[in-house]
């Protein structure tokens, strides 16, 4: 079942020297092949929209502005630059000795990310665009997200690979901290390569009343992916979502999941996912919700379609009650697509292959209630235009 995440050597990569590509003054100053690659996944098409924009080629900080007065934005190199007290955040909610990864991340010469800091009392509704571009050998990222007190504040960024670029390595560490009463909203879209190898290591860690959701969508071959991030909910009342849409293509191999730790008393997480697969592909979609503080609850919910038969999927769900005074639940379904629901369609008008088509759509459905209603505009537009098989 699956592949070992820790088989793969990060030594076996090269970080890009940091000043590999130079800063530019506007994203109309990037090539047509980078431009388009970000207008597929629906991001950064308007540098004076949002409350922000940060866009990274390898190890290289290329874009960052900001708009907002509220939500602050900047390469995390000048964020540290700028707060000692930073370094109260760094390397607390992700371990630098959980993994190989974290580890070869943590000593590494050669480190960007960004910085997103909400400040007190702030609600910004525009997102904060970001963009992890590589172009080839070993990508290193740590990113510290912090929401003060109170705040709100949403977050698209797009994870993308550069057409041909052959065998690379994405190794991204990101830190969230979503303080007492604040809420963060992210929006992932991963859109890698064949030969690409992805190690994401993320922790949240949510103080009273505050809220995280996350929402992830891989779409498109990958050679391997590995990640399962953490929610630690500290504080009383405080909740998390987990959405994932996962496409398994060609020889992908995909080991995804969420987990979430509740501590805090009448904490609550679902942890939902929505899985495909077809060719020679295998996903292994994961779930953990640890109940510990009193009255809490959990939902884990995995669905999978499977649409060739070298495919697979492995639901792994786990609930851990550590308390008696809680509810926590999981299902699971995983099966092919019903004959009966292609012919009733097929009945009513439609081609096989629109009834086929029609069927995935509807199984990729997207709860986008909890995000702003232009952000969730966009996000089906990404889902929309990440179902193309180019």
């Amino acid at each position: 079942m699956g592949f070992n995440p820790q088989d793969l050597d990060p030594a076996e990569f090269e970080s890009q020297d940091p000043d590999a590509h130079p800063a530019i003054d506007s994203l109309g100053d990037l090539s047509d092949e980078v431009k388009a690659k970000l207008e597929r996944i629906g991001l950064m098409l308007a540098e004076e929209q949002g409350a922000g924009t940060y866009l990274q080629q390898d190890q290289s900080p290329s874009f960052c502005n900001q708009r907002a007065k509220n939500v602050e934005v900047m390469p995390i190199s000048k964020a540290f630059e700028k707060y000692d007290w930073l370094e109260e955040y760094s390397w607390k909610a992700v371990k630098a000795e959980t993994d190989r990864f974290t580890q070869d991340a943590a000593t590494s010469p050669v480190v960007q990310g960004y910085f997103i800091h909400a400040l007190p009392g702030a609600i910004e509704k525009a997102a904060v665009q970001t963009c992890l571009y590589v172009m080839g050998g070993k990508q290193v990222v740590h990113n510290i997200i912090i929401a003060e007190e109170g705040s709100e504040m949403n977050i698209i960024t797009g994870c993308v690979a550069h057409g041909g670029i052959g065998r690379a390595m994405h190794e991204g560490i990101s830190e969230f901290y979503v303080k007492k009463d604040a809420r963060i909203t992210f929006t992932m879209i991963h859109e890698w390569q064949e030969e690409m190898e992805v190690r994401p290591r993320t922790a949240i860690v949510v103080e009273e009343g505050g809220a995280f959701i996350n929402n992830y969508i891989a779409m498109k071959p990958v050679s391997t992916i590995q990640s399962n991030p953490i929610a630690y909910l500290n504080g009383d009342n405080s909740r998390v979502l987990f959405q994932t849409i996962l496409y398994g293509r060609k020889d992908a191999k995909m080991d995804l999941g969420s987990r979430a730790i509740l501590k805090g008393r009448n904490t609550s997480a679902e942890i939902i996912s929505r899985i495909i697969t077809e060719d020679n592909s295998q996903v292994i979609a994961r779930g953990l919700i640890t109940g510990e503080g009193k009255g809490c609850k959990g939902h884990l919910e995995c669905r999978g379609l499977i649409l060739s038969d070298n495919s697979r999927i492995d639901s792994i769900p786990e609930l851990d009650a550590k308390n008696p005074d809680l509810s926590i639940t999981h299902e699971a379904a995983v099966g092919k697509i019903s004959q009966d629901e292609i012919n009733y369609l097929m009945a009513r008008g439609a081609t096989e292959e629109e009834a086929t088509s029609m069927i995935i759509n509807g199984f990729l459905s997207f709860d986008v209630s909890e995000l702003p209603e232009a952000i969730a505009k966009d996000v089906k537009s990404m889902i929309e235009k990440t179902r193309g098989l180019s």
